[in-house]
């Protein structure tokens, strides 16, 4: 490596955070990004590790070459060490933005890990300003022409392969804007738009074709000679009681769609937290969403209830490295969340066990339960724990429980019992000309695994028009 004692020399040194009171005035980038100094030190941390856990399957779904670039870029080897990125990964604009980055809990250094996040995001924003970002346009094309029915991280990275390949891609999406959970379900500060929009650009240059405000027909791709699923694990969790039908009760997808929607058209949201008290629903990476945009938008107060427990501070010996550690972590929503209400908004091991509803059918309050483990591990609800809390927005951000059910009935697919459009063989072929891939196929999880699963497709539909 370049330099052998890096981690020893140097501690390590994440992207800061903007002081939480400033960003929430905005919805800018949450973090100041460091100077190239810092990144070369940063990258110095890497060790010449015999077995690097980094790019293993613990660390790395798309198993990007960490420990080479790194190695590039702590010389100041910068274009090169781009290079090697970009060998493996398609977008590290978005991945060095919202991967919570398994790579750096893989790595040798444990919970010290290299931030190979930022050094990720830093080599491509590089690349970008100094010009090396160029189209890279196939030089003989297949003849063969492919529909990607959703532009989501699966369907982008699909695309870009498939591309790369010569294939034709069309890319159909039945939002007004491509991106799919990056441009409308991770908020803009944590993923800025702009961003999202500078590769659709590129990917145009380089030959792809974007259908926008379209429905997947399968009558309309018919002249397609192969036709890849990606659109996503989009059937909201619900919950269990009634009046979910009142106004203010909202799924996070929505409300986090329309807040972009907003920023985008520098209008007032439809459906806002202004000087209400609000509710979220689930402690995930949706909740946390939730609870900043909302503290954004000005809400009076906001709650966030986990049915789970609480996390340990460390980790529990059933949980080794270089397994991703199950621990508490305090986000940038609930960070900002105790900087504006002075507390934690989290509730562990509660839930809604009914809603309040005035005569306008508007959401007034909700009546909270605790949740204790039984002997089957099962949460089940503590009887007199009851609690009324004032609620005028309820946000239900409890995960998903598969794809819409429209779009498999429409091209005759059945999904499992998890909702999941995936062969029983564990391939991404449906049968005649269909394909799926990323949450549509696995479940919900995250963008790197979305990523992952698209280019994996994009590679067996490339095979599979080999032979027909």
């Amino acid at each position: 490596m370049g330099k052998a004692t890096g981690f020893l020399e140097y501690a390590r040194s994440e992207n800061p955070f903007r002081d939480a009171d400033a960003r929430l005035k905005d919805y800018h980038d949450l973090h100041f990004p460091q100077s190239p100094e810092v990144r070369y030190a940063q990258a110095a941390r890497c060790m010449d590790c015999g077995v690097p856990f980094c790019q293993s399957d613990f660390g790395c779904p798309l198993h990007n070459l960490i420990p080479e670039w790194n190695d590039l870029l702590c010389q100041g080897m910068e274009r090169e060490a781009l290079a090697r990125l970009l060998q493996t990964a398609p977008f590290p604009e978005f991945t060095g933005r919202v991967c919570p980055a398994l790579c750096e809990k893989a790595c040798n250094l444990a919970d010290d890990g290299v931030t190979n996040r930022d050094n990720e995001l830093y080599l491509i924003e590089t690349g970008f300003s100094k010009g090396w970002m160029h189209p890279r346009i196939p030089a003989i094309r297949s003849g063969k022409t492919i529909a990607v029915i959703g532009s989501g991280p699966a369907g982008l990275s699909a695309a870009d392969y498939l591309n790369q390949a010569g294939h034709t891609v069309t890319v159909i999406e039945r939002d007004d804007r491509p991106g799919g959970l990056l441009m409308y379900g991770i908020p803009n500060m944590k993923l800025p738009k702009t961003i999202v929009e500078r590769r659709i650009r590129l990917m145009e240059e380089e030959g792809i074709a974007f259908q926008l405000s379209t429905e997947a027909d399968p009558v309309l791709l018919t002249p397609y000679d192969a036709v890849l699923l990606c659109c996503g694990s989009r059937k909201p969790r619900s919950l269990p009681v009634e009046h979910l039908d009142a106004k203010g009760v909202i799924y996070a997808v929505s409300y986090l769609k329309e807040a972009t929607r907003s920023i985008l058209a520098g209008a007032s949201p439809s459906v806002t937290a202004q000087g209400k008290h609000v509710v979220v629903v689930g402690g995930g990476d949706t909740g946390n969403d939730c609870v900043g945009t909302a503290l954004r938008q000005g809400a009076a107060f906001v709650t966030q209830l986990e049915m789970m427990p609480q996390a340990p501070s460390a980790r529990l010996s059933s949980n080794p490295w270089p397994e991703w550690p199950r621990i508490l972590r305090t986000d940038y929503g609930q960070q900002e969340a105790i900087a504006r209400q002075g507390c934690d908004p989290r509730f562990y091991e509660t839930t809604v066990k009914s809603i309040q509803v005035n005569a306008a059918n508007q959401v007034c309050a909700i009546q909270t339960v605790r949740l204790a483990m039984s002997p089957e591990r099962r949460p089940v609800p503590v009887p007199g724990s009851e609690q009324i809390l004032p609620c005028d927005l309820l946000l239900i951000a409890a995960g998903f429980t598969g794809c819409e059910e429209e779009t498999p009935a429409r091209f005759l697919i059945t999904p499992d019992h998890r909702g999941r459009c995936m062969p029983s063989d564990g391939s991404h072929y449906l049968g005649g000309k269909l394909f799926s891939a990323g949450d549509m196929r696995t479940g919900q999880s995250l963008v790197v695994r979305a990523l992952a699963d698209g280019r994996a497709a994009g590679k067996e539909i490339s095979q599979w028009l080999l032979v027909q």
